[in-house]
């Protein structure tokens, strides 16, 4: 008798093994400016739009253009929706997530630090006060345009691009 090997091999990025011990999910790869996931499956990887942006933030990754905000942020320039040859980019350019900060924040572990505030140009970062301690940050993700500016900057590596829906929820 053959064996059903197909129904051994986990599927890529998800498995039982990894659900039961914690094993943690794919990273999630932020879209740039004007791009949903509905338009994603229209992008056939060719690389024109990362040629094309001007902070050199993108990239193809599993055939599709991705945002790396650890190179830089996103200035909205919509260089990489003009050089597009396929509808993927809509006309709005809205980001579809929202920085996000973890407790690996050096705030939050009791060091002065305000590096994400001062990186912000929507001012969507600030800090409140708190007793015993330093302030603590506060993203307001209705002011958040996604651009990554506080992304890089942060000397923890604590602020990541999020799903908006999903980051503050």
């Amino acid at each position: 008798m053959g064996q059903n090997t197909t129904a051994a091999r986990p599927r890529e990025g998800f498995s039982r093994r990894g659900f039961l011990t914690g094993r943690p999910a794919p990273a999630f790869r932020p879209l740039p400016p004007g791009i949903s996931m509905e338009t994603l499956s229209a992008c056939t990887g060719c690389g024109d739009c990362v040629s094309a942006c001007p902070q050199q933030i993108l990239l193809v990754a599993d055939g599709h253009v991705a945002v790396d905000f650890s190179l830089d942020e996103c200035t909205f320039c919509g260089a990489c929706a003009t050089a597009c040859p396929e509808p993927v980019f809509s006309d709005s350019p809205a980001m579809q997530h929202v920085a996000a900060i973890s407790d690996a924040c050096l705030a939050r572990r009791g060091v002065t630090c305000m590096t994400c505030r001062d990186a912000c140009p929507e001012s969507a970062i600030r800090f409140a006060p708190r007793a015993g301690g330093p302030f603590l940050p506060v993203l307001d993700a209705g002011l958040c345009t996604g651009c990554g500016a506080c992304i890089a900057p942060c000397p923890s590596n604590a602020i990541a691009a999020r799903p908006r829906e999903v980051a503050h929820a």
